[in-house]
């Protein structure tokens, strides 16, 4: 039962130029260590409502706010190992809880409701039936596909404290599946080269960490990748029904 993970932790944003994320880097580099899985990309499926129930409930910056998605690192087959998530967010602080069972499992339960094989034994699972609760209530479908490249850091005297930098988030509206990355859509965030660094901890953020972020101007901002995928994808429709108006 150890692959089913449970955490909160607080996740501060800031959107950094590569010029920033690589000053940072610099000036951290006797306080953090790179993860031994260096730069990897991260691909997730995002379930939602026909109305978008969850993303459009997250931007307007609920006190309590959840998602569900299935994680891959990399793509994935269908015998490939997979996380399926709720991420909550209550009062600023992120709980993640998870399981792990291979991406057809996900795909049979998504689709048709079978319950995946990997969890019997390990009954009452109190992750999955929040997870299934879920499900039935809103009936959610897969609707995104989002990935990005990550490269991660943790602090070498605090592990607990993870710092990571995002680049290339890309989304695709059709063809929801980890199984390629083809015709995924760069998200532009309107700064060029950009990184998306975050700073996890399951505490205030050390005192040197903020030392150097207030010496090189670095604020934290509110990103959300699906909010930001999914408001571009509402602002290019807006801009097409009024070309076809105008026409």
């Amino acid at each position: 039962m150890g692959y089913i993970q449970s955490f909160n932790r607080r996740e501060t944003k800031y959107l950094l130029t590569a010029e920033q994320a690589e000053a940072f880097l610099r000036e951290a580099s006797d306080l953090i260590s790179r993860d031994k899985y260096g730069e990897y990309t991260i691909c997730n499926l995002y379930l939602d409502t026909d109305d978008f129930y969850f993303i459009e409930h997250s931007l307007d910056h609920p006190a309590y706010k959840e998602k569900l998605r299935i994680r891959s690192y990399g793509n994935a087959d269908r015998e490939k190992k997979i996380f399926f998530e709720i991420k909550k967010k209550s009062k600023g602080v992120v709980y993640k809880r998870r399981i792990i069972i291979p991406f057809a499992e996900a795909e049979d339960y998504v689709e048709k409701g079978v319950r995946p094989q990997s969890l019997e034994g390990f009954v009452p699972n109190q992750i999955f039936e929040e997870i299934d609760y879920l499900m039935k209530k809103y009936k959610p479908e897969p609707k995104l596909y989002l990935a990005y490249d990550r490269e991660a850091y943790f602090m070498t005297e605090h592990p607990e404290v993870r710092i990571t930098f995002d680049k290339n988030i890309r989304g695709r509206w059709k063809n929801i599946t980890l199984t390629s990355d083809e015709d995924a859509e760069l998200l532009d965030t309107g700064t060029p080269n950009y990184r998306v660094m975050e700073i996890k901890s399951g505490r205030a953020i050390p005192l040197e960490i903020t030392e150097i972020l207030s010496r090189l101007k670095i604020y934290p901002v509110s990103f959300s990748k699906y909010g930001k995928i999914y408001t571009a994808k509402i602002q290019k429709n807006k801009t097409s029904n009024r070309k076809e108006v105008t026409i």
